[in-house]
């Protein structure tokens, strides 16, 4: 069994709480020993409601913008990008915290003894068993969110006859407006500032053996068998009438047998979970070691590495449901009102690394929110890029919110003027078809990549024979010119060059499988490409951050954003572009040995980078590293603070070290360290519409099946030296067997 297992309580450390979610709901649970406190969040929580942020002055500064860029006065123009081109206000709606859940045991615990608490990864149930020590009454709690009924269910249980009694009480500091009471309930209802949507949460309690009373703002029960205690929220993005949304929700759960509820929510997540399993070679004496204690010991061992990927996978179906929001900077879990960055969508890496384990492990749907965000995020990009910069087509900034916000957030020199947030987001949409080859998802987007590329044609200007973005950042990093000026804005910076090129490329791809017509646009854009500025070694080896090799002001700084050209994008192969593969690993080793690699997310950007280049054991040293360094007892990425992106990136290149899809061939085992001589991984997905189960030992190939999930499932297999040409209808299967 995968699990996260303690054998003491959170002690009121939210970053020691263990989560629980169904993509809507969730909840942080602290596993008290003699109380019990959840604190919970809603998908649609955000304070406020959409603005108009787009500084009116942007537009007309444009050109004079440009003009110093290109003349060396970068300081000038900073300043004038400050004033002219910040959002007005400058900041986005933040992600907050729904409230908190208090269960009052009415000291039915006083002297606690023996004592635990588990996160089962295979089933999403979070569990507590204490035993008081002069009772000897053994109690258990166990917990989930379930997805179909979209409630949290704790169910109270001990092992002598109507010994539970609990009180239960929700509320979200002072801000709400009013509470209620019904006979077996009690509700809070609110709003999220002026313009805000609406909110509703409400609390029940279902007691076996013994009558629910409501006194005040709790639900009672005393001397019961056992009680289940129900909770949900709604808000007016999804619902009318959230209060009648959470009444009715609330009822039709309470109607059905606790036992029924839980074998309904297991059955629903098993058939998210079950579709990918790693299983690598190890100690199984160590499962009955608490977590935090493994995380310690001098060796990760590779049982523990084995649970990590599942939680990220639980994790992710625990965040990123269809016609749900998108997993934001925690996925959706937070604690505060005004959050590490709003716990917003930080769209110049944080976002885009929440699903890059989506395809490939086989969580496809839990994509599906993304996209929707990016539909309405088209829709405001398009004002924005006409009223800010006299171009067609949609843009967006660093930074997103619920309503799908473009204009630039913050005003934050090093990031904050950086137009690629939209164009990178977009390149999921290929990135999906690519793996489903799904045409009418791909027609449903087109129009969303099309006004992408839109705004490129007419946002890029021409420098030195090249198309270049102008303003341009190397997120979040600081050059220093000959002068000794440091500048963060400039022109041309390669990550932008990289992004249009895929952009570009997948775009035409679209078109013409797409039957688009437009054949003077499709040239404008083939001609632009191949005019995007080509990447670059510099004097020590490396690939060119900017348009011109700048000394940095940050060697070891965290963003590694011209490599997205080795990863997440391929137009750097190990195999196929074998001098800009050794430049990509010049940069790393110069990026770590100035003390790169620092954040959790950072170091989860290395592993994958490391795993393009087929360098299996430096992966896996930064793997251990991540979880020595970036890692809390309950197995969040550190930041520092929590950012969820670091669990899903780390998961991600686990997958990139056993197989990779791309360049139009598929390679299995490209990074296997020596660690992990042993295993099995079942459901992992590549490009081209095929699913995989492999088998390896003593570091060899033992086993390969390939199975269709389309009817054009596609590629070519390298198996060390063997190249297979696998065309499948969809159910179809490509098996082989290797001589042990």
């Amino acid at each position: 069994m995968s699990r996260l297992f303690y054998i003491e309580p959170a002690e009121e450390d939210w970053e020691k709480a263990l989560p629980i979610g169904n993509g809507r709901l969730g909840a942080m649970i602290y596993g008290e020993k003699t109380t019990e406190h959840y604190q919970l969040n809603e998908e649609t929580v955000w304070f406020g409601g959409p603005m108009n942020r787009i500084n009116p002055d942007a537009r007309e500064n444009l050109s004079r913008v440009r003009e110093l860029i290109f003349a060396g006065k970068i300081p000038e123009a900073e300043r004038l990008l400050k004033y002219a081109f910040t959002g007005t206000p400058q900041s986005e709606r933040p992600y907050q915290t729904l409230g908190d859940m208090y269960l009052d045991l009415m000291d039915t615990v006083t002297e606690p003894a023996e004592y635990e608490r588990e996160l089962d990864l295979h089933k999403a149930v979070h569990r507590v068993q204490v035993t008081d020590k002069k009772t000897g009454i053994t109690y258990r709690r166990e917990a989930f969110a379930a997805a179909e009924d979209n409630v949290l269910v704790t169910r109270l249980t001990a092992d002598r006859e109507r010994s539970i009694c609990v009180g239960a009480v929700i509320g979200r500091q002072c801000f709400y407006d009013r509470t209620w009471q019904e006979k077996d309930a009690v509700y809070f209802q609110g709003n999220l500032g002026e313009g805000g949507v609406g909110l509703c949460a409400g609390v029940m309690v279902v007691a076996e053996g013994a009558d629910v009373q409501v006194m005040g703002e709790h639900v009672i029960v005393q001397g019961a068998e056992a009680a289940t205690v129900l909770v949900t929220a709604s808000t007016t993005f999804r619902e009318k009438d959230p209060a009648a949304a959470v009444r009715q929700r609330l009822q039709k759960a309470a109607a059905v047998p606790y036992e029924k509820l839980k074998e309904k929510h297991v059955t629903e997540y098993r058939q998210w979970f079950d579709t990918c399993r790693l299983e690598l070679a190890c100690d199984g004496e160590k499962e009955h070691m608490p977590t935090d204690e493994r995380l310690r010991q001098a060796e990760i061992d590779n049982g523990l590495l084995q649970t990590y990927f599942d939680f990220g996978r639980y994790l992710l179906i625990s965040s990123s449901r269809p016609g749900g929001l998108p997993a934001n900077l925690q996925g959706i879990w937070n604690h505060q009102l005004a959050p590490p960055w709003g716990s917003k969508y930080t769209i110049n890496i944080n976002t885009e690394m929440n699903y890059w384990p989506a395809e490939s492990l086989g969580l496809s749907a839990c994509h599906q929110p993304l996209f929707e965000l990016l539909k309405r995020m088209a829709e405001n990009g398009e004002k924005t890029a006409r009223d800010m910069y006299g171009c067609r087509g949609f843009v967006a900034h660093h930074n997103t919110d619920i309503w799908g916000d473009t204009a630039p957030q913050d005003m934050y020199i090093p990031a904050t003027y950086w137009v690629m947030g939209g164009a990178w987001l977009c390149t999921h949409v290929w990135e999906h078809y690519e793996f489903t080859r799904d045409e009418k998802f791909l027609r449903e987007m087109y129009p969303v990549l099309k006004s992408a590329v839109l705004f490129f044609t007419d946002f890029l200007v021409e420098h030195q024979g090249y198309y270049v973005t102008c303003p341009s950042v190397s997120p979040e990093n600081t050059y220093i010119l000959p002068d000794g000026t440091r500048g963060c804005n400039g022109f041309g910076a390669s990550m932008d060059n990289e992004i249009l090129r895929d952009l570009f490329g997948q775009f035409l791809k679209a078109a013409r499988l797409l039957g688009e017509t437009d054949k003077p646009f499709l040239d404008k854009v083939q001609d632009m490409q191949e005019k995007l500025p080509p990447l670059r070694i510099g004097s020590k080896g490396q690939i060119l951050e900017w348009f011109e090799e700048y000394e940095e002001a940050e060697p070891g700084h965290r963003h590694i954003s011209h490599l997205y050209a080795l990863h997440p994008s391929s137009q750097i192969m190990a195999d196929q572009t074998p001098e800009l593969a050794e430049a990509a690993r010049v940069t790393l080793e110069r990026r770590l040995s100035h003390g790169g690699g620092h954040t959790g997310w950072s170091r989860a950007w290395i592993i994958n980078m490391y795993a393009r280049l087929w360098e299996g054991e430096k992966a896996y040293d930064n793997l251990i590293a991540l979880l020595k360094q970036s890692t809390l007892s309950n197995l969040f990425d550190y930041h520092p603070p929590f950012q969820i992106d670091g669990n899903f990136g780390a998961i991600a290149a686990m997958g990139e070290m056993l197989l990779q899809s791309n360049g139009g061939r598929t390679v299995v085992l490209p990074a296997l360290p020596k660690a992990w001589p042993e295993g099995k991984i079942y459901g992992i997905c590549g490009r081209g519409g095929l699913r995989y189960a492999l088998a390896w030992k003593d570091g060899e190939l033992t086993e390969l099946t390939a199975e269709a999930v389309t009817d054009e499932a596609h590629t070519i297999l390298c198996i060390g030296e063997e190249k297979y040409d696998i065309s499948l209808k969809k159910g179809e299967r490509f098996s082989i067997t290797m001589p042990i």
